[in-house]
């Protein structure tokens, strides 16, 4: 009768041990259990620890409410102002509700990387070049609230969204290139332009001083000398004053040049009288610069 009672107690003492065995789960810390009873959600979610279900009957699904990191795959696109890029972002999400990530959706990160796939592309044909090289941060918060609409539905909340990279055509980085410098050289030129016009009014104020003061330019002239010796070359520079310049050339005679000769011999012309008509002949000589013969008096008979 006792060897009877000691065996059923094992049997039932075994029966237990593989109960607590088979209905013994284990939750971390950073997860959440969802019970299925006979395929029915089973209560409230399991919190981190030692939880028993019932062997059988009960489907425990541990959900895991870490921030996930996904790369978004890059993803070819027409923007607004016709220029094909190629852009991929990383999205970080997380799940808050783990019974609608697990009832809600089939697979809760296959179907984020597919609405974040959709909405970049989408995005990228509402935008423009200059937005997505320079404007990231609002493309980014329009992602993210692209994703985070249908998201929160399954019990998911993106967290944040970045564009990583934008890969642009070769002959658009050559455009690109161009014109940035065209616009460093225009910034130069001007930059120039303004330095040689505050060195033409400081030169026109120091001309001014010079010249009322003569000592000033010979101050100045032996000062260009020290630094020109300072060079250690074998140039020698001797100062010739201006003002010597400009008394020679006061001094200077006035120089008359003669009339240039001409090769044609001179020809006297005789003074004709106007009262007394020139005989046809004397004027044909005349034309032809020939002295005619004087004319003889008529004769009387």
């Amino acid at each position: 009768m006792v060897e009877a009672l000691v065996a059923t107690a094992v049997a039932v003492g075994s029966a237990g041990i593989v109960y607590v065995m088979a209905a013994a789960r284990v939750v971390k810390q950073y997860e959440r259990g969802v019970v299925f009873r006979l395929g029915k959600l089973r209560g409230s979610v399991r919190g981190p620890g030692f939880t028993l279900i019932l062997p059988l009957a009960d489907r425990l699904h541990k959900v895991n409410m870490q921030i996930v990191t996904m790369p978004v795959p890059a993803q070819d696109g027409i923007t607004r102002d016709n220029v094909t890029v190629r852009v991929d972002a990383v999205i970080y999400f997380k799940v808050v509700d783990p019974a609608d990530a697990v009832i809600q959706v089939e697979d809760y990160r296959f179907a984020v990387s597919q609405m974040a796939q959709t909405s970049l592309r989408s995005i990228i044909g509402k935008s423009d070049l200059d937005d997505l090289l320079s404007n990231r941060e609002k493309l980014n918060q329009g992602l993210e609230l692209m994703i985070d609409s249908p998201a929160m539905g399954w019990g998911v909340q993106i967290d944040r969204v970045e564009i990583k990279d934008v890969s642009l055509p070769e002959t658009m980085k050559r455009s690109m290139a161009r014109q940035a410098e065209a616009d460093r050289e225009r910034r130069a030129r001007v930059i120039n332009a303004d330095a040689e016009l505050q060195a033409s009014k400081k030169l026109a104020e120091a001309a001014g001083v010079m010249s009322k003061e003569p000592a000033a330019l010979q101050l100045r002239l032996l000062q260009t000398v020290v630094a020109v010796a300072a060079e250690k070359n074998s140039t020698l520079v001797l100062p010739f004053p201006v003002e010597l310049l400009r008394f020679l050339e006061r001094a200077a005679p006035q120089q008359v040049f003669p009339a240039p000769a001409t090769d044609a011999p001179a020809v006297d012309v005789p003074a004709v009288n106007a009262s007394e008509p020139e005989a046809p002949g004397a004027q044909a000589h005349s034309e032809l610069g020939i002295e005619a013969p004087p004319a003889e008096p008529p004769s009387i008979p």
